[in-house]
């Protein structure tokens, strides 16, 4: 059996579909205060990060051996009236790669998961088809202007990914018009739209990109960073020419409204070799 580890948004529902589709007995244990998008209504098992332990229990008694996160879960403050013993006993081993960044983090709660005997799988080993294949997908298609953007904004989100801060950039003109942080992608596009896009030297030159990709070294079967049709609509706001995600390494969530949805705004979709 496997286990979604659940967090806000539409992943989830989306790998639950597929393990459907192929006849896998799953179950969902959704992390408590992250709600995940839920329009068939699959059953759910909330728990609490303070009682990690009890989640391992719970799982080994419905037969789970495999587990795959799915969903934005931010970083909380835990509640230490909370906690049970099994788990502080764990603590040692997660609070100080809390304080190195999300992707010590993940680590740490990766290999807590394998040392149970859990497989750690990603989202992609359930669904294929969220990775999508190398090259252009919609009819706008980049031009040489973007082509520079794009190889500007990809050496800055690998020095970004090295230092553990984002996963993203924005570049217009060969200027970096934003970075992704802590707040994420929607605030990010959100800030060109209404402050950064004015900073463009030429008005009638090139909209720039948006750029998206791991984080160098970062294990990919957790926090693979995805695209969607929100995505798409807030580039365009943003005065985006085009969307470029890494070949391999950045998810499409609903591939053929994305597509749809640049078509219809005159914004490309492009992946791009690493």
């Amino acid at each position: 059996m496997t286990a979604l580890i659940a967090g806000r948004g539409v992943l989830p529902a989306h790998l639950a579909r597929a393990l459907a589709a192929q006849r896998t007995r799953f179950v969902i244990a959704q992390v408590e205060g992250f709600t995940m998008d839920n329009p068939e209504g699959w059953p759910i098992e909330t728990f609490a990060v303070e009682r990690l332990a009890l989640l391992f229990d719970r799982l080994h008694e419905l037969g789970v051996t495999r587990v795959a996160f799915a969903g934005a879960v931010t970083r909380t403050r835990l509640d230490p009236e909370r906690i049970d013993l099994k788990t502080a006993m764990l603590l040692p081993r997660i609070l100080p790669a809390l304080a190195q960044g999300d992707d010590a983090t993940l680590r740490a709660v990766i290999a807590l998961f394998e040392d149970e005997g859990f497989a750690v799988l990603g989202a992609a080993d359930l669904a294929p088809d969220l990775l999508p294949a190398e090259g252009v997908l919609t009819r706008a298609q980049p031009g040489p202007a973007d082509a520079g953007d794009a190889a500007r904004a990809a050496d800055i989100v690998a020095a970004l990914g090295a230092a553990d801060v984002g996963q993203g950039a924005v570049v217009a003109q060969g200027l970096c018009l934003a970075v992704e942080t802590l707040p994420g992608t929607d605030a990010m596009l959100a800030w060109v739209a209404d402050v950064a896009g004015a900073c463009r030297p030429d008005p009638k030159g090139a909209g720039g990109v948006f750029y998206k990709a791991p984080k160098p070294g970062q294990d990919r079967r957790v926090d693979l960073p995805a695209i969607g049709p929100a995505t798409i609509e807030a580039a365009h706001r943003a005065g985006l020419a085009g969307v470029v995600i890494e070949a391999g390494g950045v998810m499409v969530l609903d591939p053929a409204a994305t597509r749809a949805r640049a078509d219809e705004l005159g914004v490309f979709l492009w992946v791009r070799s690493p």
